[in-house]
């Protein structure tokens, strides 16, 4: 069997593999696990020449910085906290609106007077001066923490690595505060837990991230330039709607330039007859100008794909490649 000409890795299990299927199926991209779910290498049905990796969500961050994939779905948790200098050894590509979470600085609910970091710096002075000790701060999260204490000041304090569930570790005596990862914040007001004001370190979300010292051939980069190419098709349909109508007579010279300056595309002027692509947003808007210039009816459809010529999303990869090459 020959080598692949691309690896993208997946999370091997949970709601992150069933968001990873979903995003890659809406781009026309069916992912086949040949020997059921238990097989840790599958294909993209569309696109020969393509293997997936299942792998867990941290295995994907350090296979991306070592080269060992091409492209990986992770969280951006998960980039900062495992790659020393994330910059040098990926180029996160695209956010893709799912497994959002936020990494953040929580403390005891009865800390009445502590809101924000300046006053963990007061607390930890506190701690050293009347119980001869440093603050304790349980986490998963060692280099996040790290990065974001000495951002903000606070020195005097000492990391106890989570293991278990760290929401629990100040009631259970191990620790005095944590840093954890969230979603609703429900789980750590249950364990009379806080999120301080400026306590969210990251706004985390999964992203679709590509590895800067894999091996990108040729043979890589055409495969590569496929991929994104039907996932920013899928993303520009995702966005925009079709719009079309009949106006009662060739349309006024100043109606077309003055939806050209709103980003509407026309991809039709037969006569009175107008297709257009308008984005999402600006669909009512849009809809009323052409009402007002005498159109009946305004149909509006939502495109499968909407392919095009320019392919940001391979353009930005390249770019990234140049900078490490």
């Amino acid at each position: 069997m020959s080598a692949p000409q691309l690896v993208i890795g997946i999370p091997s299990k949970g709601r992150l593999q069933e968001n990873a299927f979903g995003f890659f199926a809406r781009a026309g991209l069916t992912i086949v696990q040949p020997r059921g779910a238990r097989d840790y290498r599958g294909s993209v049905k569309e696109l020969p020449g393509i293997e997936i990796a299942f792998l867990s969500a941290s295995e994907i961050a350090g296979e991306l910085s070592r080269g060992a994939v091409h492209f990986g779905i992770t969280g951006q948790d998960l980039i900062e906290e495992n790659l020393p200098d994330p910059a040098s050894r990926v180029e996160l590509l695209a956010p893709l609106g799912f497994g959002h979470a936020n990494v953040v600085v929580a403390v005891p609910e009865a800390w009445i007077d502590v809101h924000d970091m300046a006053d963990i710096e007061e607390v930890a002075a506190e701690f050293r001066a009347k119980k001869g000790r440093r603050l304790r701060v349980a986490t998963k999260y060692i280099n996040l923490t790290r990065r974001f204490f000495k951002l903000n000041g606070v020195s005097d304090y000492r990391i106890v690595e989570s293991l278990g569930a760290t929401e629990g570790a100040p009631a259970a005596g191990t620790a005095d505060i944590i840093v954890d990862i969230t979603t609703t914040g429900a789980t750590l007001a249950a364990n009379a837990l806080k999120i301080l004001d400026d306590g969210i370190m990251l706004k985390s979300e999964a992203n679709l991230v590509a590895a800067l010292h894999a091996n990108w051939d040729d043979a890589a980069r055409e495969a590569a330039r496929q991929v994104l190419f039907r996932i920013q098709a899928e993303e520009e349909a995702r966005t925009r709607r079709e719009l079309r109508c009949v106006l009662p007579a060739t349309p006024e010279a100043a109606l077309l330039p003055g939806l050209e300056a709103r980003g509407v595309d026309v991809l039709s002027h037969v006569g009175a007859k107008l297709t257009l692509l308008v984005k999402k947003a600006d669909v009512a808007v849009v809809a009323d100008s052409l009402v007002a210039a005498g159109a009946r009816r305004v149909l509006v459809n939502a495109p499968d794909y909407v392919f095009t010529r320019e392919n940001p999303l391979f353009d930005k990869l390249e770019q990234a490649l140049r900078k490490v090459s």
